[in-house]
């Protein structure tokens, strides 16, 4: 049996998502477009991520966290 409840609210996503080792370290983790606008709504989405100082680009139906304050640079 799994341990997520029946019903993920947007602050238990948020916990979650934002509780991964990868946060932790500074690195990146990647969400379905589809999937966080479904959820909890491309809005609040962008604003939890730019309270945190990181940043996020979208690409093929992903969104891409940078989860640090690095600056992000798209090589051609």
């Amino acid at each position: 049996m799994s341990d997520l409840p029946r019903v993920v609210t947007p602050d238990r996503w948020f916990v979650q998502m934002f509780s991964a080792r990868s946060v932790a370290e500074g690195g990146i983790i990647r969400r379905k477009v589809g999937d966080v606008e479904r959820l909890i709504g491309r809005d609040r989405f962008l604003y939890e991520v730019r309270r945190r100082g990181f940043r996020a680009i979208e690409n093929a139906g992903q969104f891409v966290i940078f989860c640090n304050r690095q600056p992000v640079h798209v090589l051609d």
